[in-house]
């Protein structure tokens, strides 16, 4: 495509991923880094290298996610872990389905490509996820943090989880309106040095995104 596409990206201490990520974008692809309370100096880095620096000082993916949609303008969105998990060079893989509207939402499955790239732990939490999303009618395998839709639709989804839940509301909410869901695999390398999961990093830090998925499902279920 040769228009525009904004790419979202939730940063918290990436300074060391940063340059990495920055600099692999495809030509076309803006990179809109969301500060959600670095003190690496990440939006310093982001800043040097030409990304357009969002601070949010709410923690919690959600509300980096959202901050960076509500400053995005262009019709298509990717969203992408600033970490340099992911190649940004996939992204127009994902992008197709959508801009070429035989989807409305594209998310990757991560594909891992060393040993140690997808702890087991947090494989294990994402596979027990995804099989209730599937019990669900959503035909997914991965609940991935790499994602295409068009930003105005995103918005009118109205996700509310400003924390680690929110791409499952996202995948529950889009089923629920009827979207089609188109999953593609995606390569995932270990992070960079220097940086660390707030997620996957950690048992904790799986235990913590389970508690924030397990919340989203109770509310979901169970609306008041």
């Amino acid at each position: 495509m040769s228009a525009t596409i904004d790419v979202v990206l939730p940063c918290l201490d990436e300074a060391a991923a940063l340059p990495g990520v920055l600099t692999a974008l495809p030509p076309g692809y803006r990179a809109i880094v969301v500060d959600n309370g670095s003190r690496d100096g990440s939006a310093e880095v982001a800043a040097r290298h030409g990304a357009r620096v969002v601070p949010e000082p709410r923690r919690g993916y959600g509300a980096a996610v959202h901050a960076g949609l509500l400053a995005a303008d262009a019709e298509l969105v990717c969203v992408l872990d600033a970490d340099g998990s992911f190649d940004p060079a996939e992204l127009p893989a994902l992008v197709d389905p959508v801009a070429g509207d035989v989807a409305d939402l594209a998310v990757g499955r991560r594909r891992p490509v060393s040993v140690g790239a997808w702890p087991w732990h947090a494989r294990a939490g994402t596979a027990l996820v995804a099989a209730l999303l599937r019990r669900r009618g959503v035909p997914l395998r991965d609940l991935s943090p790499i994602r295409v839709a068009r930003r105005d639709a995103l918005l009118d989804l109205g996700v509310t989880d400003r924390a680690f839940g929110y791409p499952l509301e996202l995948l529950i909410r889009a089923a629920a309106a009827g979207w089609r869901i188109r999953e593609l695999d995606v390569s995932y390398a270990p992070r960079a040095a220097g940086t660390r999961s707030k997620v996957s990093g950690s048992v904790r830090g799986t235990l913590r995104a389970t508690r924030d998925f397990a919340g989203v499902l109770r509310t979901m279920d169970h609306p008041r």
